[in-house]
């Protein structure tokens, strides 16, 4: 009688793959979730005008808050709006990307190449250069998402592939 360890060893072999390779989307994709919340501080930061920021936000955001405190107190109110939304956008990449959604990966760190574009005029290389490497970090997690689909094919119809 033989034993189905072989299978059982596969299958195994299959979920702890497809566990490191969430877990390496997650970590990927949280590159949308600390661009969101930093450019909210960056935000208040700049509300409060205070004479820091982090590299680490958006240049949209930065337009926002220039052109707030153009436009006095009610700005200010339109600026935390505004801004919360395009962190919000990003929050929502961060959800659906670490879901495996391509759309959101693609959409995502498009937006942010676009954003970094912004920062170009005013010569601020240090956040280009984050945006850089950041875009590398993202682009990390975008190329595991053939291998979870292989895993996911396999899972689903009981193959496994020695091609990962």
């Amino acid at each position: 009688m033989a034993t189905p360890a072989p299978a059982v060893s596969n299958q195994s072999n299959v979920l702890e793959q497809k566990l490191r390779i969430e877990q390496a989307l997650k970590g990927s994709s949280s590159w949308f979730i600390t661009i969101a919340v930093l450019s909210l501080v960056n935000s208040v930061l700049a509300m409060t005008r205070a004479n820091i920021q982090f590299i680490f936000g958006l240049g949209f955001t930065q337009i926002v808050d220039a052109l707030a405190h153009q436009a006095g107190g009610a700005g200010l109110v339109l600026d935390l709006v505004i801004n919360g939304i395009i962190a919000g956008v990003f929050a929502l990449f961060w959800s659906f990307a670490r879901k495996g959604q391509k759309w959101a990966w693609y959409a995502g760190m498009g937006l942010y190449a676009v954003d970094a574009l912004l920062l170009l005029p005013a010569k601020d290389f240090l956040s280009i250069a984050f945006h850089a490497y950041a875009l590398y970090r993202m682009s990390m997690g975008l190329k595991l998402l053939p291998m979870m689909e292989r895993l996911n094919h396999s899972q689903a119809t009981g193959a496994v592939s020695s091609t990962f």
